[in-house]
């Protein structure tokens, strides 16, 4: 692992961020139940509108909890292919604004092209990863199929799987947020980034594996969440060979995942998984 390859412009320090954007707020509430009501509290995830800018121009507003906004959006330009590396991204400039943020991505000027051909509008919410795509080929990109892979044993992933829930902080809190993890091949968690949006929280990960020089086949990437399709197309742009989330895939995740050669584990619980795709020969070795 090395030192960041790139850093924001962000605030010098906590305090110079509008308390608005903290990651949770506490609300008032009362609990009822047939037979009684009683006032109290609860912890609430925040959820915040976050303008994408490459270069100055709009390019995309995501909805999405106001942490790890730098790993989002290298996560999220290296998701939408803008950029083939961090390297390519001179500054990223974070503003806090009334209503909401703004995050400027400005390119190195040899690899602002790549942004023109990318450049689309695209409104997006926590449930959605697709909204404003314009043809079937931009939702349903031709991947290039994953070739090598990591060992992993079956104990590694039941190692990462019951030690995620307690590197979970902000779910502990609010029971409202997503999270995403990449894992060493021996089940120990390198990284956990939270999001209301599960792919705002995919884009976080791969965002800090890349400005870490994290090698996408040092392991494998665990999720909270369903597998819909585009968890699938994320991990593979990133390269990142085996995909493991808690809840089912639905079935184009699997056929992409079996045309792309990613090794697909869903429904993963601490005593079971269920083994989609297996080109790794993990855990299941009479696939």
């Amino acid at each position: 692992m090395t030192a960041p390859i790139l850093k924001a412009a962000a605030p010098a320090s906590d305090e110079d961020v509008p308390s608005a954007y903290a990651v949770a707020h506490e609300h008032r509430a009362a609990r009822v139940t047939p037979n009684t009501s009683e006032a109290g509290t609860r912890v609430l995830a925040n959820e915040v509108p976050v303008a994408l800018e490459f270069d100055g121009q709009p390019y995309a507003v995501m909805m999405l909890t106001p942490a790890d906004l730098e790993d989002f959006a290298v996560g999220f330009a290296l998701s939408e292919r803008i950029i083939a590396n961090p390297q390519e991204i001179a500054r990223i400039d974070i503003r806090y604004g009334a209503r909401g943020i703004g995050m400027d991505v400005r390119l190195e000027r040899e690899h602002s092209a790549r942004l023109a051909e990318r450049r689309r509008s695209l409104a997006g919410q926590s449930g959605c990863g697709i909204c404003g795509l314009t043809t079937i080929e931009e939702a349903l990109p031709e991947l290039q199929p994953l070739t090598s892979a990591p060992a992993i044993s079956e104990a590694a992933l039941f190692r990462a799987l019951a030690a995620l829930p307690d590197r979970q902080s902000l779910n502990r809190q609010t029971g409202a947020v997503h999270a995403a993890s990449f894992c060493a091949t021996n089940g120990d968690i390198l990284a956990v980034r939270e999001d209301v949006g599960r792919h705002n929280a995919f884009d976080k990960v791969i965002g800090h594996m890349a400005r870490q020089a994290i090698e996408p086949d040092a392991g494998f990437a665990l999720l909270t969440s369903r597998c819909s399709y585009e968890l699938v197309q994320k991990a593979v742009l990133a390269r990142i060979s085996v995909l493991v989330t808690i809840s089912a895939p639905t079935e184009l995740a699997v056929t992409m995942a079996k045309g792309a050669n990613l090794t697909l584990v869903a429904l993963a619980r601490s005593d079971s998984v269920l083994v989609f795709n297996n080109p790794c020969e993990i855990m299941v070795k009479s696939f």
